[in-house]
């Protein structure tokens, strides 16, 4: 008997693959297949319970019953067909479709068409690959969800009429598209690596994901920053099982316990760093480390579309939730110290006020300063924003200690 919360698990760990070849079935129809998959986990939550979870759960579009509303609808009825008719598995497209045997990445160039805005190209993808909800997106973007619900409908539209093929371009024309997919595939990892919302702090399928699909591009396009990317990813996901306790709550990196963490995954990071550097200095680069040093937290970006000049240990391709100045600005503050540091991040206030996490380091530089009832103020400021509940939990326990103390 499988319980909801395993088909769900099935699902969520299906959906990208699944959702990203009925786009290419349904010839770039967003909608519609995004309508499929949905009623398709729904005949799963009815018939698995008591039928069992298939062995390959790829096929998961084609297990729609046929309803009465379907048989009126020719786009239902053809779509039945075509996925009657398609092989099962990432490898099984017809052979003139397929330029990487993956409709996950056909998705992502898809998405990061040069025609589209780069703000869509990244809403896009999230919604799309990431699964994440209009909600969710918008708060990564610090907008509204009805704004987002706009982008995204534009998005759609954009690629349905201007009739984008669903396709990894040639090679001369991977060059105008791969940073925009780079900056993605970290986009989708960062929201893996600490959510925006709901009760976990870490989505480890999403982690996975990126990782999968940045060595994907990395093996496409040979391109030293997508080995820098990829070594990147390693080297954060290498520390996921000493970041949370056991309760789910999140474990400071002072704290956490470095015997949990990945050496293997660690090593094979490094080794890509003299890769990723045969490149020079660009939008990623990664010190060698010895295996008991730290590996490099990910830094906050910003959709800039340039290359960044300077050597970072934080990935400067697009991120909207996030800004390349904060990076350095919050890393100086820790160097220097917080009374050196805390006017600088004070200057982003006009443009980080509406996102918590530029609340909650203001709060832990005046914490840090002795200055607890502002840091009290700002505390209570990034709580009103912060949608991951284990974030929250965080939050909250540094509000009451710095009212406990004054």
């Amino acid at each position: 008997m499988q319980s909801a919360a395993a088909i769900e698990a099935v699902f969520r760990g299906a959906r990208a693959r699944v959702l990203a070849t009925t786009i290419r079935v349904t010839n770039g129809d967003f909608d519609l297949a995004e309508e499929a998959v949905q009623d398709a986990f729904a005949a799963a939550l009815a018939r698995w319970p008591t039928e069992g979870t298939p062995d390959e759960p790829r096929g998961l579009a084609g297990l729609g019953r046929t309803q009465q509303g379907d048989r009126r609808d020719p786009r239902r009825v053809k779509l039945r067909e075509l996925v009657a008719a398609e092989p099962q598995g990432d490898h099984a497209a017809p052979a003139e479709l397929v330029a990487v045997p993956d409709d996950r990445l056909r998705l992502i160039y898809t998405c990061c068409h040069p025609a589209l805005a780069t703000e869509a190209q990244l809403a896009l993808t999230l919604r799309t690959l990431g699964g994440l909800t209009t909600e969710e997106i918008a708060r990564a973007f610090l907008t509204s969800p009805v704004t987002m619900a706009q982008r995204l409908v534009r998005a759609k539209s954009k690629i349905k009429e201007a009739k984008i093929p669903y396709e990894v371009p040639e090679a001369s024309q991977l060059a105008e598209r791969t940073g925009a997919v780079m900056s993605v595939v970290y986009l989708i990892f960062n929201e893996g690596y600490a959510t925006t919302a709901g009760d976990a702090w870490i989505r480890r399928d999403l982690c996975r994901e990126a990782i999968r699909l940045g060595r994907l591009v990395a093996e496409l396009t040979g391109d030293p920053e997508a080995h820098g990317l990829v070594a990147l990813m390693l080297l954060h996901d290498a520390r996921r099982d000493a970041r949370t306790d056991d309760h789910g709550d999140l474990v400071l990196l002072e704290d956490q316990d470095r015997t949990r963490w990945d050496r293997a995954q660690i090593t094979e990071a490094l080794a890509l760093v003299p890769i990723a550097l045969r490149g020079g200095p660009g939008r990623t680069a990664c010190r060698r480390r010895s295996p008991r040093s730290t590996p490099p937290h990910p830094g906050p970006a910003r959709p800039t579309g340039r290359r960044s000049r300077r050597c970072s240990t934080s990935w400067s391709a697009a991120n909207p939730r996030r800004s390349s100045r904060s990076t350095a600005r919050s890393r100086f503050a820790m160097w220097q110290g917080p009374e050196a540091g805390l006017p600088l991040v004070e200057q982003l206030a006009g443009e980080l006020a509406g996102y918590h996490l530029w609340h909650a380091t203001k709060a832990d530089l005046l914490r840090r300063l002795g200055r607890h009832r502002e840091a009290a103020t700002a505390y209570r400021a990034a709580l009103a924003r912060v949608g991951s509940e284990p974030e929250r939990r965080f939050l909250e326990s540094r509000l009451a200690e710095v009212g406990a103390v004054r």
